[in-house]
């Protein structure tokens, strides 16, 4: 069995099971997506969590539109919202009644809502659609990697060979209290795995011995490698996790919460990891989707609820935690529901839907228009009622709008992971970044001379990333100095590649006050400032 295959069928690259705040944490092992996100975002420390609503969200119920409440009423009166409950983002939408958190952080400025989302001729299946959300696959084409997979993989072939290492320690991805995700494939394996019982004793072959020079031996060196790096992982993330305390108060009985909750503190905690995916099920409201007496409580309240209150702590807690400036939320779900209601009081399986996005960097607002639901100006009853909600943006644009201007990436490498042509003359980026907080896309291939850049974050606490160029081989050394010129750390030393490094400045142990950090590579020298702010 070839080292892909064994990925692809058995122990798809490296985690540990355990338990942080009750949940399995399941650490991800390099995918050249993964790698190359570290890559791409790593002169800004940038982090991404997605949070999953699985089942097929009724996005009518989520973001109202509160200038078609006629054309609501003759559609869904059992399930409607009483227009005088809905939380109004402007004077033509409105939020779900029990969303009063993401209400307040949009009037903050801190959540962009991104409406019609889906892709041409969706598919209603539950299995069907997440595979094409996850994989950026066109509706009659299959892909057996994920849309995050492709990304770059060219960059990293060679997992798990060489990680993890000095530059990257740390996962690239972590999904807390989810399965394997396909869009975090790579295109020759699966780069995960996921362990859902933590009482369940998972055994790696091992030993001290050779193993033989055979297929068979070869394979058993590979699965010690795997199990070995498992153990490394699983002592970086409970380091991260014993280095930080939560600073919010989480609510309780909301699994989305507990989950958001984890991964704050693993952020804080100086874990290096790009991507963090959560999830909540419950979504598939067929039927009872509301109360019969009140429409603004139920199952869909509830879970509308839980999202709001779960991402209102997550944000308030990364204030607290000086690191909400590095992170980047957007929810997702396979699908939307029907315009119509059914009899039972419930929604079936519909297109598009609306996804929202929640951080300090965001651009607040929202893009795109409310969705039309009549056929005619003015419907009247139900036969004027469209059957379901129209496209207005392809979900792979979105996901490449936050790759480039989140992550840096350039359209090259979107055009290598998106699937589509759509792409293909580098389409514009959706409004969702903040213009102060766009990442631009580092040069490739090898700089033209030496340069030192600013560190980013700055101020910082307690962790920084410091970027530097060397248009060829050099001995280097990178150390840090205090205000009275004491010299307090090395970050680097030795001889280094031709190309653009990134070195971790962790200054967790040091005091607030300003620090000075200086590049000797051959004859050049260059020193910088940097700010350490509790």
């Amino acid at each position: 069995m070839k080292r892909r295959s064994f990925l692809q069928r058995a122990v798809p690259a490296s985690v540990l099971p355990f338990l942080l705040g009750g949940f399995t944490l399941r650490a991800y092992g390099r995918s050249p997506f993964l790698d190359a996100l570290a890559q791409a975002g790593e002169s800004s420390d940038r982090v991404l969590v997605l949070v999953q609503l699985s089942g097929g969200n009724d996005g009518l119920n989520t973001v109202i539109p509160r200038d078609q409440y006629g054309a609501l009423t003759i559609a869904r009166s059992n399930i409607l919202i009483p227009e005088t409950s809905v939380l109004p983002l402007t004077t033509e939408t409105g939020l779900h009644p029990r969303m009063t958190a993401l209400q307040s952080l949009y009037l903050d400025g801190k959540v962009c809502v991104v409406q019609g989302v889906s892709y041409p001729n969706p598919n209603f299946s539950h299995f069907r659609a997440t595979d094409i959300w996850l994989t950026g696959a066109d509706y009659n084409q299959d892909l057996a990697s994920g849309i995050w997979g492709r990304y770059l993989d060219t960059q990293y072939p060679n997992f798990p060979e060489g990680y993890p290492n000095v530059n990257m320690p740390d996962p690239l991805a972590i999904t807390i209290g989810s399965v394997v995700s396909p869009g975090l494939q790579g295109p020759g394996a699966l780069l995960g795995m996921a362990i859902s019982n933590p009482s369940t004793e998972y055994l790696l072959p091992g030993g001290s011995d050779i193993a033989p020079n055979t297929p068979a031996g070869h394979e058993l060196t590979f699965i010690r490698q795997v199990a070995e790096q498992t153990q490394v992982y699983s002592a970086a993330v409970r380091g991260a996790n014993s280095r930080a305390t939560n600073q919010a108060t989480y609510p309780t009985s909301n699994t989305l919460a507990d989950q958001l909750k984890i991964v704050a503190r693993l952020i804080a905690g100086g874990l290096k990891t790009r991507v963090y995916v959560v999830t909540l099920g419950g979504f598939d409201t067929h039927s009872t989707q509301v109360d019969a007496t009140d429409h603004t409580i139920g199952t869909h309240a509830t879970l509308m609820g839980r999202i709001s209150d779960a991402v209102g702590a997550f944000q308030q807690d990364l204030a607290l935690l000086g690191i909400d400036g590095r992170v980047l939320g957007m929810t997702f779900s396979e699908f939307g529901r029907r315009i119509k209601s059914n009899a039972s009081g419930g929604t079936d399986h519909g297109t598009s839907v609306p996804m929202i996005f929640f951080g300090t960097n965001v651009l607040a607002g929202i893009v795109g228009t409310n969705p039309i639901l009549g056929k005619v100006a003015n419907p009247v009853s139900l036969a004027d009622i469209k059957d379901n909600l129209d496209m207005q943006f392809d979900f792979r644009r979105v996901y490449a709008s936050v790759l480039r201007d989140w992550f840096g990436a350039d359209v090259s490498a979107l055009q290598s992971s998106v699937a589509t042509p759509l792409y293909d003359d580098g389409t514009e980026s959706l409004p969702i970044i903040s213009p102060g907080a766009i990442a631009e896309a580092e040069p490739s291939g090898i700089p033209s001379g030496f340069t030192l850049h600013q560190n980013y974050p700055n101020p910082f606490n307690p962790m920084t990333t410091i970027r530097f160029e060397l248009p060829a081989a050099a001995s280097v050394s990178l150390e840090v100095y205090d205000a009275a010129g004491q010299r307090i750390r090395t970050l680097a030393a030795g001889e280094r590649p031709a190309g653009i490094h990134h070195v971790q400045f962790d200054a967790s142990d040091l005091a607030s006050g300003t620090y000075f950090y200086r590049l000797i590579a051959g004859n050049f020298i260059a020193t910088r400032k940097a700010i350490v702010l509790r």
